[in-house]
């Protein structure tokens, strides 16, 4: 069984791997699945949706010939990536006192 993955935590997940490095959207996409199991048809959305609420923005760069689209997360996404941060431990903390963990 897998545990859905809410909107929010996922936006958080991407914001986090973003403020470590910038990064293009397929390398962004399998980061996230080394950890958690999303597909790639989820990500590709999260991602434009980001670019579209100016938590991230977006610039190409040419690789052997083809484009590359890297991402870069903004001052607001920072400032959503902490919101999320304090709510995730909030919820976590919740859920592990109810499991024993």
């Amino acid at each position: 069984m897998a545990i859905k993955v809410a909107t929010k935590l996922l936006d958080g997940c991407v914001l986090g791997l973003l403020e470590q490095e910038e990064m293009y959207g397929y390398e962004l996409t399998k980061r996230v699945q080394e950890s958690i199991n999303v597909s790639n048809s989820t990500m590709y959305p999260v991602m434009r949706r980001l670019k579209s609420e100016g938590l991230v923005d977006t610039y190409d760069e040419s690789f052997e010939g083809r484009n590359r689209r890297y991402y870069r997360i903004t001052e607001a996404g920072k400032t959503q990536l902490e919101e999320v941060k304090t709510e995730w431990m909030t919820f976590k903390t919740g859920i592990d006192d109810l499991m024993g963990g």
